[in-house]
């Protein structure tokens, strides 16, 4: 089962580690790091680095796409090698999946249009704009193309995918194995229940 997660410069980390922490224990997985080039590709803003072992070219099928977000993937939504490759995956895959800003990279591709889907919060707009019906759900199924939310709903995305590559005692084992077990400090992870000052100093640059 080969599962490929394209990088892109300033991708957001947890979209691809959080996803692959659950999906790499999965019976007979292998999971591939592709890139434009192969080596280091660097997250923002604090310049984390994950090695692509191979090109996108280098890779011609799989079945499951993973494609993360992060603030370099608005770069990218006219970038007709990018989209073309998602095409070509997504045509023989048996999952395309995509995590917070991935989405978008989905949609530009024209695989999104007329279906449901989510991305993060803050980029609703551009995910309409090319023609998904956003919904607030953290992983939303549409046949075999799921999305999950903003960045850590990767994690969630990976163990329901995970039930159905393999199963739920499975899914829940590796669920136990990484003790995912969230019970957050602060009931502030979405727009609806964040303070005004969460937002405004968001707003000023804090990510």
């Amino acid at each position: 089962m080969r599962i490929v997660i394209p990088l892109f410069d300033r991708f957001t980390a947890l979209d691809a580690v959080g996803p692959y922490e659950v999906l790499k224990f999965l019976p007979g997985a292998e999971i591939l790091f592709v890139a434009a080039e192969t080596g280091a590709v660097r997250d923002v803003p604090r310049s984390l680095a994950l090695t692509a072992d191979a090109t996108l070219d280098d890779v011609d099928s799989c079945d499951v796409l993973l494609v993360p977000g992060g603030p370099g993937a608005r770069a990218l939504l006219e970038e007709e090698h990018l989209l073309g490759w998602i095409r070509r995956m997504h045509g023989g895959s048996t999952w395309t999946t995509s995590v917070c800003t991935g989405s978008l990279l989905l949609a530009a591709a024209g695989l999104l249009k007329g279906l449901a889907a989510t991305t993060h919060w803050g980029a609703v707009d551009v995910l309409e704009s090319f023609g998904a019906s956003y919904t607030p759900e953290r992983v939303v199924f549409q046949g075999k193309i799921v999305t999950a939310a903003g960045v850590s709903s990767g994690i969630d995305m990976a163990l329901a995918l995970a039930a159905r590559l393999a199963d739920r005692t499975t899914a829940e084992a590796v669920q136990l194995a990484i003790e995912y077990d969230p019970q957050p400090p602060f009931d502030a992870g979405s727009p609806a229940k964040a303070p005004q000052a969460a937002k405004d100093l968001l707003a000023r640059g804090i990510r």
